[in-house]
């Protein structure tokens, strides 16, 4: 059996005030083309379908109009809520759409929900475990000690009564100990979420999500898809790109990581402006690093005519010693002309903020220009 792996979907995500819905449709239909060339017969979705538990209804529409496309292409299609979805929402009239070949899980009941398909190989077991704490767990098995998610997981996957001498697929949606992070995901305090890889040796394939950088943890067959797009500059090296695998018979599997492409990159550029100015017009999403001793007070303007998706501006020189002292896109418009000043003064001088008596001086410059402007 042929499946594909994504996670992390996230959409309707805002970054730095630009609304990616867009850009993730594009990646959708991406996935779908890429479930169609490869005859895959199921799509696995590992949580964080939406950035938020409310979803806008423009988000809800592009995720069931991705669905319905798999559906009628003959894709079994199975779904999880990750720590970002209300799982309520998602899994709403989801025994209805059984019948259809999608399966959503539904509130956690104690155990992983099982969904079994079979094969010329025989049958084969989809567990579909949400997103879950320790709290959502304790209430079933009052007599165990659930502190940490290890905990929590390890119990639930215990009392499933897992076959192991069938076939068993497992999707879910947490924090394995030894994953590479970034800035982009949300984690509980103290490494509590931390779940051994060991917890899920019973299990043929395991399709996680919740870490947004593809990668293996321990064995090829224990994998998070990553997200679909760019959610942070903290994943501007990542290779973003769609997990397919098949299983055949009890112990085969074959893999193969398929990139997906950007019509809008998320990148980090730096220089000195003069350079920057003769680069080609770009539309990607930006993190521009100004080099130059001496910032151009026009610098930014300068730059948005060439990168007009420019959503941070920043400058790394001597003054600025080790750290970058970063201007957002989104927040120029809301401020002063002091504030913005101010801004201008810490970037000359490495972080310090101008004295109430300069500021006075200031001010004053300003008030006598508008009273010239009158």
């Amino acid at each position: 059996m042929r499946f594909i792996h994504i996670g992390d979907l996230h959409l309707g995500k805002i970054f730095n005030d630009v609304n990616l819905l867009e850009d993730q449709i594009d990646i959708l239909n991406q996935i779908i083309k890429i479930s169609n060339d490869k005859k895959a017969d199921c799509v696995l979705i590992a949580g964080d379908v939406y950035d938020k538990s409310n979803p806008s209804a423009i988000a809800i529409n592009a995720f069931n109009k991705f669905v319905t496309e798999l559906i009628n292409n003959k894709k079994k299609v199975f779904v999880i809520s990750g720590n970002h979805d209300s799982n309520e929402r998602l899994s709403y009239l989801s025994d209805l759409v059984k019948e259809l070949g999608l399966f959503v899980s539904t509130s956690f009941d104690s155990k992983t929900q099982v969904v079994t398909l079979n094969d010329k190989y025989g049958e084969i077991n989809i567990h579909l475990l949400p997103f879950i704490r320790p709290s959502n767990v304790r209430k079933y098995y009052d007599n165990e000690k659930i502190e940490t998610y290890q905990d929590a997981l390890k119990i639930v996957i215990n009392n499933s009564c897992i076959d192991t001498s069938k076939r068993n697929i497992l999707l879910s949606h947490q924090f394995i100990t030894g994953s590479v992070t970034c800035e982009s995901e949300e984690f509980a305090v103290g490494g509590l979420d931390n779940i051994d890889a060991s917890v899920f040796d019973c299990f043929d394939y395991v399709a996680m999500g919740h870490i947004h950088r593809p990668q293996s943890v321990i064995r090829d067959s224990l994998r998070y898809s990553g997200s679909i797009y760019k959610y942070s500059f903290s994943e501007v090296n990542h290779k973003k790109s769609v997990c397919f695998f098949e299983i055949k018979e009890k112990g085969s599997f074959e893999y193969e990581l398929i990139p997906l492409e950007f019509k809008r990159d998320v990148r980090e550029i730096e220089g000195k402006l003069e350079d920057l100015m003769k680069l080609d017009y770009c539309e990607d999403y930006l993190k521009v690093i100004l080099t130059d001793e001496i910032v151009d007070p026009d610098a930014r303007l300068n730059l948005s005519m060439v990168f007009p998706n420019m959503l941070k501006f920043s400058v790394r020189n001597s003054k600025t010693s080790d750290e970058e002292i970063s201007i957002d896109e989104e927040s120029l418009e809301d401020k002063s002309v002091i504030e913005l000043f101010k801004d201008f003064y810490a970037i000359q001088n490495n972080g310090i903020e101008a004295d109430h008596k300069f500021i006075e001086l200031i001010e004053g410059i300003l008030n006598d220009l508008e009273v010239l402007d009158k």
